[in-house]
C-alpha cells in the first residue's frame, strides 16, 4: 500500500498547487470585461443569463 499512499499524497500536493480558474470562479470578472468592452464600442447590449425553460420552472414551483 506504500505506492498508493505516495500516489495520493502527490495528487493532493499537485491539486493544491493548481492555479487554473474554473468557469464559475471567473464569472464576475468576465462580465465586467464584457461590460467594459461594450461600453467602449458604444453598443447597447446587456450581458445576462439565458432564460430558464418553462419546464424547469414548473419543477421548481411544484
Amino acid at each position: 500500500m506504500k505506492t498508493k499512499k505516495r500516489w495520493i499524497e502527490n495528487t493532493i500536493k499537485a491539486a493544491a498547487e493548481c492555479d487554473v480558474q474554473m468557469p464559475w470562479e471567473r464569472g464576475a470578472r468576465r462580465k465586467a470585461f464584457i461590460s467594459r468592452r461594450t461600453d467602449a464600442e458604444g453598443r447597447e447590449i446587456c450581458v445576462s443569463l439565458a432564460p430558464i425553460p418553462s419546464w424547469m420552472m414548473e419543477a421548481v414551483s411544484a
